[in-house]
């Protein structure tokens, strides 16, 4: 296995950072709009933010990172305040979606990266950049009991791979970090934030045909197009 190296510059190491409490809030705010308690509300903000890392972490044999940092486990505990003393309705809108959409495809990339550095060959570098961005997110879903991303035809893991992949060739191919890094997540939010504004969806699969599923269909509608396959 190669040598770990560092890969965080300090511009890297805060957007890190960020992209955790991002991350938090989502889980805060799902605690918060269901009603539950601040104990409940601590909790979902600390999986979703750092559940996709450790996973990662641990599957690359690395140090689990926000163990060995005091402050990612303090900005998740304090976005879960912030959204506690907060009215939902100010982090209603599309504008979280898009936060939400930078700090997915920032952190594919940051995954893809750390493990690429631990000596992971390039696809299972690509898969643990999928799991750093969305496993916080598919987590927080499924103790809330509530329909996961990766259930939805949206294109949320797809922008997460996109930033992954790129990431992961343009380390191979020995292009410096910042340009490998810089194309790759504004490639994935390219991706994430059409998705958001245009309403682009995967297609569905259907015996003998390919159906189109509304991403967001009105509630207790099904919303659905089939084109023929």
């Amino acid at each position: 296995m190669l040598e770990p190296v560092a890969i965080l510059t300090p511009v890297v190491d805060i957007l890190d950072l960020l992209g955790v409490a991002l991350f938090a809030l989502s889980g805060a705010l799902l605690a918060a709009k269901e009603r539950q308690t601040f104990v409940t509300m601590a909790f979902f903000a600390v999986v979703t933010g750092v559940g996709g890392g450790t996973i990662r972490d641990v599957l690359i044999d690395a140090p689990v990172f926000w163990v060995a940092d005091a402050w990612v486990a303090a900005i998740c505990l304090g976005t879960a305040v912030i959204a506690w003393f907060t009215p939902t309705r100010w982090w209603d809108g599309k504008l979280l979606d898009f936060a939400d959409g930078l700090g997915l495809t920032a952190y594919a990339v940051l995954g893809a990266s750390k493990a690429m550095t631990y000596g992971i060959p390039p696809v299972p570098a690509m898969m643990m950049g999928v799991i750093t961005g969305c496993v916080g997110g598919i987590i927080r879903d499924v103790v809330a009991g509530r329909p996961s991303i990766i259930m939805r035809p949206e294109l949320y893991v797809t922008a997460a791979a996109l930033s992954a992949t790129l990431c992961v060739a343009g380390t191979v191919a020995d292009l410096p970090n910042y340009v490998t890094w810089s194309v790759a997540t504004a490639a994935g939010f390219a991706l994430r934030s059409a998705a958001i504004s245009f309403n682009w969806a995967l297609p569905y699969y259907r015996e003998g045909r390919i159906g189109i599923k509304n991403p967001k269909p009105p509630r207790g509608e099904a919303a659905v197009e089939d084109t023929p396959g």
